[in-house]
């Protein structure tokens, strides 16, 4: 998986915003899954990045919602 960056999250539309933070925190899990049972992890950045991805996008769809006027509560 690529690094996504805020330009590309800005393009999205709010049901592929959707479907990419799904992706993103379900790989998160399987990643978080291995290293609690042991297993050696591939490349450590990862979980790092992943982290972030799902930041960004949490960050931009707040971004959006506050510029329509909505307000949304945390989570």
């Amino acid at each position: 998986m690529t690094v996504l960056r805020k330009r590309e999250i800005r393009k999205f539309d709010d049901k592929e915003a959707q479907k990419k933070l799904d992706e993103l925190r379900l790989e998160l899990s399987k990643e978080r899954a291995k290293i609690s049972v042991g297993a050696t992890v591939t490349s450590p950045g990862r979980i790092k990045e992943l982290r972030r991805s799902i930041a960004r996008i949490l960050t931009i769809k707040r971004e959006k919602s506050q510029s329509m006027g909505v307000r949304h509560k945390n989570g």
